[in-house]
């Protein structure tokens, strides 16, 4: 193979990584698991968890309709990425639409199977899910406030697939679900407000463009206030233990947020508040290990029993 066509092969990797947001994909990936080991699992050890065949159809069929969401988002956002995100947008290009396309539909198919081999109900749900993504996508992206809640439930839907499969119906998930909710509502908002330019062009009327970017800091300033009731309430569970710390941290960092949002005018700016919240958000996910410390010493020592 000569080394023009290994340099073809390796951009088509790339854009393909790129357009199904590899990194999201892998922090999705243990975001499930680690949720199921110390949050939704709470009576089993690690080894069955792990080895549990239908959580791993789900998380498989997760994967696959999320990276088919990402690629019909890709693909309707064309334009608006050129503006908004000129190298992605670049380097997406490697592939062409019509690979996107059919690529989208075997990942939908893949997703609804691996559903179905847990269950008629799994099938369903995944089946209902891959509509939602498509049409927020294509009609409910274009409407301000429909379209912020739509892509947040979306977002966070994941979880719930998982959340049923174990049938873990605690207070405090239903707690970490509202922290979780208004956390990616606000980097959504972040996002409009980053990608307003993109959004003109595409003819997308977001909450900025609607309501105006006073009002739109106002709202996300308003969320910042409202986590720390969810964060106040999970203080009060002994079983968060040093996940507490994490809590801490996100208190500043929101508090960082919403002073540096109301002052940013421009893109870099939003950007660099976006990328803030995704770390914040990937540095929750890793906190899960610190869930009662004595909980998970206990699931260790039997998974090795």
């Amino acid at each position: 193979m000569s080394i023009l066509k290994v340099n073809t092969f390796l951009k088509k990797i790339f854009s393909l990584l790129s357009v199904i947001r590899g990194y999201n994909i892998l922090v999705l990936i243990a975001a499930q698991y680690l949720a199921a080991i110390f949050i939704f699992s709470d009576h089993k050890s690690v080894k069955p968890v792990l080895f549990d065949w239908h959580l791993l159809y789900l998380v498989i069929a997760t994967v696959a309709t999320v990276a088919a969401g990402y690629i019909i988002n890709n693909f309707y956002d064309k334009k608006s990425d050129q503006i908004n995100r000129p190298i992605k947008s670049n380097l997406d290009s490697y592939i062409k639409q019509e690979t996107k396309l059919s690529l989208y539909f075997t990942l939908n198919f893949i997703g609804f199977g691996f559903g179905w081999l847990v269950s008629w109900r799994a099938a369903f749900f995944f089946a209902i899910y891959i509509f939602g993504i498509w049409f927020y996508s294509h009609k409910l992206k274009k409407h301000p406030f429909i379209g912020l809640l739509s892509v947040t439930i979306l977002t966070i839907l994941p979880f719930f697939v998982v959340f049923v499969h174990f049938k873990n119906f605690s207070k405090v998930i239903f707690v970490h679900a509202i922290f979780l909710f208004l956390i990616i509502m606000i980097r959504e908002l972040i996002k409009n407000l980053e990608n307003i330019k993109g959004a003109i062009i595409n003819n997308y009327t977001t909450f900025p463009i609607k309501y105006g970017e006073k009002n739109t800091k106002k709202l996300i300033i308003l969320l910042m206030v409202l986590t720390l009731i969810p964060i106040g309430v999970l203080f009060y569970y002994p079983a968060i233990e040093y996940m507490k710390y994490y809590f801490y941290l996100a208190a500043l960092v929101l508090f960082f947020i919403g002073f540096y949002t109301w002052k940013a005018t421009k893109t870099n700016q939003y950007r660099l508040l976006h990328n803030i919240l995704k770390i914040l958000l990937l540095i929750g996910v890793f906190s899960l290990l610190f869930i009662d410390k004595s909980l998970i010493l206990d699931k260790v020592v039997i998974a090795l029993d």
